[in-house]
């Protein structure tokens, strides 16, 4: 935690960028903790709130149209050599693909609450060749209201919030 501070203190909006972009494509990013750590310094004056929340959705966005191009590219060739070694067979694909036309928009979109999910809609919209209109449509507005969420409350809660021992001071909030 106090590694992913001090670099958003030494390298700024840049680093925020990056560590979103990364974490969204599906590397190892604590991205929650990211956002309300940006929130927790918007509120000291470290960071300007606008441009943070900007720069968030930008790099949620940019790893989201890399995920979506990955998938789009390799999804399906990679599922239908090696998805045998993950049970997936073609008709469990088929059943997929359906489910995700018909709810697939709104799984980008709500799908940024769930770790884990947020990354694997990104790869599920480009294997199953949804618009990138509609797409970002829905994806843009999944992050703008997810980053604001979480930058909002490291905003807000940041007073009360330790953030260098962050599970001692959120039990302390509710006692």
């Amino acid at each position: 935690m106090a590694l992913l501070q001090n670099i958003i203190i030494e390298h700024g909006y840049i680093s925020i960028f990056c560590f979103l972009a990364l974490g969204i494509i599906g590397l190892p990013v604590p991205d929650e903790i990211l956002m309300t750590t940006v929130g927790y310094f918007s509120s000291l004056g470290l960071l300007y709130f606008p441009l943070s929340l900007s720069v968030s959705v930008f790099g949620a966005m940019t790893g989201m149209l890399c995920s979506y191009a990955l998938g789009r590219k390799f999804g399906k060739p990679l599922l239908w050599k090696y998805g045998k070694w993950i049970r997936l067979t073609t008709i469990r694909l088929e059943k997929t693909e359906s489910w995700f036309e018909r709810y697939g928009p709104w799984a980008i979109c709500i799908g940024y609450y769930i770790p884990g999910f947020r990354h694997l809609t990104c790869y599920l919209a480009g294997m199953s060749a949804m618009s990138l209109r509609k797409y970002l449509l829905y994806s843009v507005l999944g992050a703008l209201l997810w980053c604001a969420l979480f930058i909002s409350i490291g905003y807000f809660l940041g007073a009360s919030v330790n953030f260098s021992d962050v599970y001692a001071s959120v039990l302390r909030l509710f006692h």
